[in-house]
């Protein structure tokens, strides 16, 4: 079953529990889906499906870090929104399962101790092997502390 039959059964059960946040966010990522459908005439991979998601997920986390702290309105709005986007997302790799990323990636490129001038070529190999899989940041800076 694709995320979008996945979605709007979720979101018909929300209807018929007149659960309305659950069901306008999860509205929300269907229309994501369709359209990224729509624009690329066919239907999407799951790596392109899991990419939808991140992206309404990262959308909300940063709508969510620029929220005042007196608007506990949007501020439980969007904490609600990434419950039910979470539920969709593919489980994300821990610091430890990086690590050995990163540690495997240094192997690769024989790379003994890195360096800042490293960066870039690592990044380059190490990003493809974490996509969809781990945030952008938490790599960012867990691979900032293998530098001497």
């Amino acid at each position: 079953m694709s995320k979008i039959d996945e979605v709007r059964s979720a979101m018909v059960a929300a209807m018929k529990a007149k659960d309305k946040e659950t069901k306008e966010t999860l509205s929300a990522l269907l229309a994501s889906l369709k359209n990224k459908a729509i624009d690329k005439r066919a239907d999407l991979t799951e790596e392109e499906e899991v990419q939808v998601i991140m992206k309404e997920i990262k959308q909300t986390k940063e709508t969510l870090e620029l929220t005042p702290a007196d608007r506990t309105d949007i501020i439980e709005e969007c904490q609600k929104r990434l419950a039910v986007l979470e539920q969709y997302a593919p489980k994300m790799m821990d610091e430890n399962e990086i690590k050995d990323v990163i540690t495997s990636t240094l192997a690769e490129l024989e790379i003994e101790t890195p360096t800042a001038k490293d960066k870039g070529k690592i990044m380059k190999v190490l990003m493809p092997k974490v996509k969809g899989k781990a945030d952008g940041k938490l790599v960012n800076e867990i691979l900032l502390t293998f530098f001497s």
